[in-house]
């Protein structure tokens, strides 16, 4: 596997096991509707970290192989995100909104700490 493709598998690993916690928590703490809105807005985030790590793929292959390259997904990616924000608002018993667009930048999150992590650990590692 490249290092693109593992980096990958270890973004989507820690986006799963963040959401299985946040599961979790709305399920045995009373703090029902913040882990709700937690939960809606980083399971946007990871249909948004999915769709970016596709279309980066994508934009990278056409540029190889010198073909025109798309776009990386802006407009759908806002898309999704304008989503969640419109089901936070209507089911506001539900979702706290705040909630939901703290969990938007779950994926963010996520990869800056798989970048840190993985930083430090080429540094440790002997150079062959």
């Amino acid at each position: 596997m490249s290092h693109y493709e593992n980096m990958i598998a270890r973004q989507r690993k820690w986006m799963f096991y963040l959401l299985a916690l946040l599961v979790l928590g709305a399920g045995f703490t009373p703090y029902l509707r913040i882990f709700l809105g937690l939960l809606l807005g980083s399971v946007i985030s990871l249909y948004n970290l999915v769709l970016l790590q596709r279309k980066t793929y994508d934009f990278t292959e056409a540029v190889a192989k010198k073909q025109p390259a798309r776009g990386l997904g802006t407009v759908s990616r806002f898309a999704a995100v304008a989503l969640a924000v419109i089901i936070a608002l209507r089911f506001e018993d539900y979702f706290h909104i705040i909630a939901v667009i703290i969990g938007l930048m779950t994926s963010y999150l996520v990869m800056v700490i798989d970048f840190v992590i993985s930083h430090f650990k080429s540094e440790e590692s002997p150079k062959k």
